[in-house]
């Protein structure tokens, strides 16, 4: 039986830390990033490595967006909308949910019913795209780049669909406090169907290609585990959870917007390794796909779609705090807001699950990772740095 050799890995010190001494010639110091590995966005992983094994990794953030809440305390509760969205730019949506359920808690605004059922359509068309462009990094990070080429192709027609909704691509801005800004377009549910059926048949080549493939499943079946017990000592959840066999969904535990109304069972696995937890979201990605299904069939023709405001220039919200929080395709984000009776947030703190993810849990995970299989290992956990530098 083959054994390790451990005789040149570092010793413990007593505080607990790794003892590494970088001129012993025995370890040598990498980075990747900042630029983008796989789907992270601009991070850097600093790794010391004993040979092709990693002793230590450390995140580093700060190469984009940052400083969010603390711009939003220098701005009116509207101006505050075209920066809540960058917080995460692939699903931008759950940004301004979250935000605006904050604002109209505290002020005490009633949405109308049709503006439910349109912002919980809206997140889970954002959704869905967030798992697409997931599945291909995840493919792409293990060499598989054809799974890109077709997600991306799904993905952008989602994005058309979301044009044709919001006006915008990427940031739409369309969720803002008491509601949201239109109605949806004549004949958008068609089309709708149209994208959704292109996107089942590119789910099922991918879980042909890529969940198939032996490659895929060498790289990735029991690599990367996530043990149960972390998951509540890291504050782990969403498909990362999921995966562990821990049932966490917002969605299902703290039901929001019209999800009460739908029906759907959340997927979960057992093995809490990298296949796992691209599994998972493959699945969730389904589940989308039939909740928006629900969604338009379910909601209603008519109705308004925005409160009354007063003048958002001028627009002064009572003392107060709060903490909204949803399900993203992560997990859970949340918002806590506090007023003071000026027109401006006193406080916003923004929870977002790639703080945890890819800080305390993922410099935890890395240890005792081969080199390469940290790139994989980092988008498994799906982050976002935005989230982080907030």
């Amino acid at each position: 039986m083959f054994e390790l050799d451990r005789s040149q890995y570092p010793q413990t010190k007593p505080d607990g830390t790794l003892d590494i001494d970088l001129s012993s010639g025995k370890y040598l110091k990498l980075w990747q990033g900042p630029q983008h590995p796989g789907i992270t966005g601009n991070m850097a992983i600093e790794l010391t490595v004993c040979g092709d094994e990693v002793v230590e990794g450390k995140t580093h953030v700060g190469y984009l967006h940052r400083g969010f809440e603390k711009l939003m305390e220098r701005r009116t509760f509207m101006q505050c909308f075209p920066i809540v969205c960058r917080i995460c730019v692939p699903e931008p949506d759950f940004n301004e949910y979250c935000y605006a359920a904050a604002v109209e808690e505290l002020a005490g605004l009633e949405v109308p019913e049709m503006a439910h059922w349109i912002r919980t359509l809206i997140l889970e068309m954002g959704r869905v795209n967030s798992y697409m462009m997931y599945l291909g990094g995840q493919a792409g990070a293990l060499g598989l780049g054809v799974i890109g080429q077709w997600t991306t192709y799904v993905r952008d027609l989602m994005l058309d669909r979301f044009e044709e909704l919001t006006g915008a691509r990427i940031y739409h801005m369309f969720i803002l406090p008491g509601g949201v800004r239109d109605r949806l377009p004549e004949g958008f549910a068609k089309r709708m169907e149209e994208t959704l059926q292109e996107m089942e048949s590119t789910l099922a080549d991918v879980e042909r290609v890529m969940f198939h493939n032996a490659v895929f499943k060498k790289r990735t079946v029991g690599v990367g585990v996530i043990e149960t017990g972390w998951v509540d000592s890291y504050g782990i959840t969403g498909p990362n959870a999921r995966a562990a066999g821990v049932a966490k969904d917002v969605r299902k535990d703290q039901p929001y917007l019209v999800y009460p109304e739908l029906d759907f069972e959340i997927a979960t696995g057992n093995d809490s390794d990298i296949y796992t937890r691209a599994d998972v979201r493959r699945r969730d990605a389904q589940l989308s796909i039939d909740l928006i299904r629900q969604i338009l069939a379910k909601m209603p023709k008519e109705g308004e779609v925005m409160a009354a405001l007063p003048n958002v220039l001028h627009w002064k919200i009572p003392r107060g705090e709060t903490y909204v929080r949803g399900e993203c395709s992560r997990g859970e984000y949340g918002y806590y807001l506090v007023t003071d009776g000026s027109g401006y947030p006193r406080r916003v703190n923004v929870r977002g699950p790639s703080y945890t993810h890819s800080i305390a849990l993922f410099e935890r995970m890395v240890v005792n990772a081969n080199i390469a299989d940290v790139a994989a290992l980092l988008v498994s956990l799906h982050t976002y740095p935005p989230e982080i530098e907030r």
